[in-house]
C-alpha cells in the first residue's frame, strides 16, 4: 500500500498542487514581468524536481515523484477552483491551497513525511521568491527579494508552522482549515 492511498483523489490533487501553490503565493504578492515570471515558473519547477527526486526521500515525496513522471490527468476531471479577480485574491487562494495541503499530509502521513513536504514548499518558495529581481528596469537596479515578497514568505512560514527564528517547524493545525463555506470541512 502507498502512502498515495491514503488520500482521496481530490486530497491527493491538493497535496499534488500545494507546492505550485506556495510558489504562486509568491509570485502573486509581487508580480515580476513577463521575463520575471518565466524565471519564477522555472524555479517553481526547479525546486519541486530536486525536491522530490533528491537523495533521502521520504514515501510522500517519492509517491509524489511517481505521479510527476507519470501520465499527466485529463484536465476535464481535475476539480475546477474558483478564479481568482486580482492578485490579492490569487495570493490568498494559494495560501489557503497551501494550508489545506498541509493539513492533509500533516493528518493522513507519518511525521517525517509531514516535514518533508513542509521543507518541499518552503524550498519552492524561497526559490520563487530569489528567481527575478524586483522593482528595477531591464534588470537593472531593484532588490532580489521585494517587501510584498518578504511578506508573502512570512505568511506562509506561518502556514507551514515554522519557527520564525531558527527554521524549526510544529504543526500548527489541530483541526482542518475552513472551507468556504464556513463548514471546518476540507473542500
Amino acid at each position: 500500500m502507498s502512502v498515495k492511498d491514503n488520500f482521496t483523489p481530490d486530497e491527493w490533487f491538493k497535496v499534488m498542487t500545494g507546492p505550485g501553490r506556495a510558489g504562486a503565493a509568491i509570485v502573486a504578492a509581487s508580480p515580476s514581468g513577463i521575463t520575471g515570471i518565466v524565471a519564477e515558473a522555472q524555479a517553481i519547477a526547479g525546486a519541486i524536481r530536486e525536491r522530490v527526486s533528491g537523495s533521502g526521500r521520504t514515501p510522500l515525496l517519492e509517491a509524489m515523484a511517481a505521479d510527476l513522471m507519470g501520465t499527466p490527468p485529463d484536465p476535464a476531471t481535475l476539480p475546477q477552483g474558483e478564479r481568482a479577480r486580482n492578485m490579492d485574491e490569487a495570493r490568498a487562494q494559494s495560501l489557503e491551497g497551501v494550508r489545506q495541503a498541509v493539513w492533509l499530509v500533516s493528518s493522513k502521513a507519518s511525521p517525517e513525511d509531514a516535514a518533508a513536504y513542509r521543507r518541499l514548499l518552503w524550498s519552492v518558495a524561497e526559490r520563487t521568491a530569489q528567481a527575478a529581481k524586483e522593482g528595477g528596469f531591464l534588470g537593472i537596479g531593484g532588490e532580489q527579494v521585494s517587501e510584498k515578497e518578504r511578506a508573502a514568505l512570512e505568511e506562509l512560514r506561518g502556514v507551514l508552522g515554522m519557527d520564525g527564528g531558527t527554521g524549526s517547524m510544529t504543526i500548527t493545525h489541530e483541526t482542518p482549515p475552513v472551507s468556504p463555506d464556513g463548514s471546518g470541512n476540507s473542500p
